[in-house]
């Protein structure tokens, strides 16, 4: 905490300890069941909120306040903000009419991570004040995209780094780390960053750790598509121990027959490498079906090197087409089959909401070549149903293990993630309790970003906090019908100020673009 908050904070309190003044403040939050982020059982404090710090924590019977506005939370459920560790949220934060950022506000969180799966907005710099000129609803902390790097030095081509190239590269992460990115995301499934090796990883990973940031990972493979689930979470190890910095798996998971139940396996990798002093966390989302562009689903990666008139070219060359489409086929039966790829967005309205087996039905054609009529004409995003509910509740149980949504159109994670986690795996399953559930996606998520000040409800901290009624709060979105906002939530406070008053919006842009 800083000299100036220490300052003010003691000033407030000396105020306090004189029992015939008046203390003033904006926002008091009274009678609710309050969960600081930290502690393993709620209890009934007072909650004191002056500009945009929580000034008070406790007892107010023992002092005087006069706020400007009071919350009688009696019934409900007093919480630090959500912060979601993996969205896509930045494609509607550069959008004046879409920065609200409603989809995330109204699952309860207040802070978002951008530039997620080596995907960010190049720069960082032009985009962060982009966000502070027009608003944003929620507060953001960036990252700097390896894809997204490895494309302003090398395009899109399937080879790996020179020398050169890498030194290139980190010169372009320390321009983004200077300009207020938290860390580094790859996403080592994805082109381009699938062309890359260990050690061109590292030694980008080396430049983020000389300035005490983070590694945020999309593992290079989640199944059995290329070197195996088990071996990319040996690398993302690896990766932290010669880069020396803390690696974040995002959305952890066992994704297709080939690796169900192997999470005992992965947990016990995860948990030597934290005996060893390796910095190891993870994310998850709460949902069987993970959500990803059809091409990079099922897709060969060498075909589609150089992007989609490559993919093309070599598709309608005879001597390659075939290998092309055969190892679609495999990459299809890895998903489970074309009955478990659901479209769940596209340009052709007719397909949406229709399998990859009922497409191939209409066009009259084997699913995998159904693939690419669809491709030919649009980007397409699937559901993808591949994941064992025993893999998922097993990584829920982890205290490494935080809440995620990955935030992406077409999947119901975007508008459910959060209240879907508390009404299922909290209420109706009971896989964890209420604290776990709060504390691993607040405090826990700040702590792993080191996101300064945030996630908890202690004085001096930022006032980043929401209300949200146990009984009511839950997901609405669901495959079929994936843009509901979720309900139950109250009212939001962020950065002291309301964004959400009694379950409604208030059209106030009240985030900011956090800084390390």
């Amino acid at each position: 905490m800083n000299s100036v908050k220490v300052f003010s904070i003691l000033l407030f309190l000396s105020a306090l300890s004189c029992s015939e003044k008046i203390n003033e403040v904006d926002i008091l939050i009274i009678n609710g069941s309050v969960h600081n982020g930290l502690d393993r059982m709620p209890d009934s404090t007072t909650v004191a909120i002056k500009n945009d710090e929580i000034v008070f924590v406790g007892n107010k019977d023992a002092f005087h306040f006069k706020a400007k506005k009071t919350i009688n939370a009696r019934g409900m459920i007093v919480s630090p903000g959500f912060i979601d560790p993996h969205t896509h949220a930045d494609r509607e934060l550069k959008d004046p009419e879409l920065s609200h950022n409603q989809p995330f506000l109204f699952q309860g969180i207040t802070t978002v991570v951008v530039g997620n799966d080596g995907d960010s907005f190049y720069p960082t710099s032009k985009y962060k004040t982009k966000y502070e000129s027009h608003g944003i609803g929620t507060n953001a902390v960036m990252l700097v995209g390896h894809g997204t790097i490895r494309k302003q030095v090398m395009g899109k081509s399937d080879r790996k780094a020179t020398i050169e190239e890498i030194s290139q590269m980190q010169d372009l992460i320390q321009q983004e780390m200077d300009a207020g990115a938290f860390g580094i995301s790859t996403g080592l499934f994805y082109a381009p960053g699938s062309y890359s090796n260990i050690e061109e990883v590292v030694a980008l990973a080396k430049t983020v750790a000389k300035n005490k940031g983070i590694y945020d990972t999309h593992l290079r493979d989640e199944s059995s598509f290329t070197v195996g689930l088990i071996p990319a979470i040996e690398e993302a190890i690896e990766i932290g121990r010669q880069a020396k910095l803390p690696i974040h798996i995002s959305h952890i998971k066992c994704l297709g027959v080939d690796v169900w139940y192997q999470s005992n396996t992965i947990i016990e990798l995860i948990e030597n490498a934290q005996k060893e002093g390796i910095n190891i966390t993870a994310n998850q989302y709460p949902y069987d079906a993970s959500a990803t562009g059809l091409k990079a689903a099922v897709v060969p990666r060498w075909a589609e090197s150089g992007g989609k008139d490559s993919l093309f070219i070599r598709y309608n060359d005879k001597e390659l087409k075939a290998s092309i489409l055969e190892e679609t086929k495999r990459n299809i039966a890895r998903r489970g089959g074309p009955e478990k790829l659901l479209i769940v967005k596209a340009d052709d309205p007719i397909i949406v909401g229709k399998n990859l087996l009922e497409i191939s039905d209409i066009f009259k054609v084997p699913p995998q070549k159904a693939v690419y009529m669809v491709l030919e004409k649009s980007y397409v995003r699937v559901a993808s149903f591949n994941m064992d509910k025993s893999d998922i509740q097993n990584f829920m149980r982890q205290p490494w293990v935080v809440t995620g949504s990955d935030g992406n159109t077409g999947h119901p994670r975007k508008y459910g993630s959060f209240p879907r986690k508390y009404r299922k795996y909290v209420k109706h399953d009971s896989i964890i309790d209420i604290v776990s559930f709060i504390n691993n996606s607040t405090s826990k998520t700040a702590e792993i970003f080191k996101i300064q000040n945030r996630g908890r409800l202690e004085e001096g901290y930022f006032a980043d906090v929401i209300i949200f009624n146990p009984t009511t709060f839950r997901d609405k979105a669901d495959y079929i019908s994936a843009f509901q906002y979720s309900k139950g939530l109250e009212y939001s406070i962020i950065n002291g100020k309301i964004s959400v008053e009694k379950g409604a919006f208030t059209n106030q842009l009240n985030g900011r673009v956090l800084i390390k």
